[in-house]
């Protein structure tokens, strides 16, 4: 396996900058694992593509205004501002961030934000290039964030987050703050087409996965198998657990919404051998090869090229499908990433 594999070539055009509007309208692709065939068609059809009976998981982390901008003070006694990001609380006061530009922070260098609210002093560098950071204050890193932050888009959007992506990068199920980046298959949803997925009786069962810088971190690897992935923190309830328990044993199709939730079904199932109530943190990569024992289907976004989510894609549906969908994608101008269009394979 090399990390080529899993190349494409995107035209920067075809990066969806804005969602659809609304969130419904976005196209989708049909992909059928058996017949190794796909077809076009769009979103709004979901309920009616779907069996009666089938189980759709989905995903309700809520993303966190995790970018802040702040005066970084060296040591050596130059200034200057840099952006941080919030990646992973490890106390109340002590989190891993991520900064840009972030090579030339060290150990004991300050930054001031918040309109002087706050301050933190960098520690040590842990892995993926993670740095730990102090903050004192008289406020929640929680408030700080909430009051002075900004929502971490993805960066290939190349442009400053508004007021609008505070609501257009949460699902409207949206419910436990955590993540860093959306789960972007549940941005196509509606309260409409979940009106429909439930009149049509397909049961909508909502389980929790915090995604985590890992998500978005780029393999360095030529060999996927070498490269881990970071643990994001994920819960169960024994409600979800219960249900999809008994869904599974009355041989009904279980669905995922997203790459997270596949995750986390995959992670579960693996560690107890069926779905059971669990909390903790999945560092679950899936890649080709791998025996999926959750899951049935999956709806997903389009995915970057080399990342681990066209990896977990390909694994799900074949490596060889799954080319030859983006190509189709490609030729057809869907628009692809976290905003964009999307595929459900069945």
């Amino acid at each position: 396996m090399h990390i080529s594999e899993f190349d494409y070539e995107l035209p920067p055009e075809l990066i969806a900058r804005e969602p659809a509007r609304p969130r419904d309208a976005s196209r989708m692709m049909i992909v059928d694992r058996q017949a190794g065939s796909f077809s076009d068609s769009l979103f709004k059809n979901l309920p009616n593509v779907l069996r009666s009976d089938d189980v759709l998981v989905i995903n309700d982390t809520r993303v966190i205004r995790a970018r802040i901008y702040a005066d970084l003070a060296r040591s050596t006694g130059t200034r200057r501002q840099i952006e941080v990001l919030f990646t992973n609380p490890v106390t109340a006061t002590i989190w891993e961030v991520m900064c840009k530009p972030g090579k030339r922070v060290r150990a004991g260098d300050r930054i001031t934000f918040a309109d002087g609210a706050a301050t933190g002093t960098f520690g040590e560098v842990k892995d993926h290039g993670l740095r730990l950071l102090e903050i004192e204050s008289n406020l929640s890193v929680a408030e700080l964030l909430e009051q002075f932050g900004h929502i971490p888009l993805p960066p290939y959007l190349q442009r400053s987050d508004t007021h609008c992506d505070s609501v257009e990068y949460q699902t409207i199920f949206a419910d436990r703050p955590g993540a860093v980046a959306a789960p972007t298959a549940g941005l196509h949803f509606t309260p409409e087409i979940l009106g429909q997925l439930t009149e049509r009786g397909i049961e909508v069962v909502k389980i929790t996965l915090h995604v985590g810088v890992g998500t978005f971190l780029p393999v360095r690897v030529d060999d996927p198998r070498k490269h881990s992935l970071k643990p994001e923190l994920f819960q169960i309830s024994n409600d979800a657990a219960q249900r999809l328990y008994t869904a599974r044993q009355a041989k009904r199709r279980i669905v995922a919404v997203g790459t997270t939730s596949t995750r986390t079904l995959e992670y579960v199932v693996e560690k107890h051998g069926d779905f059971t109530a669990d909390s903790g943190h999945a560092d679950i990569f899936v890649l080709p090869g791998h025996r999926f024992r959750a899951i049935e289907g999956l709806l997903t976004n389009f995915h970057l090229p080399r990342s681990t989510l066209l990896m977990l894609v390909s694994a799900f549906a074949s490596h060889e499908l799954i080319l030859r969908a983006y190509s189709h994608a490609l030729a057809q101008r869907y628009r692809f990433y976290s905003y964009g269009d999307c595929m459900l394979i069945l």
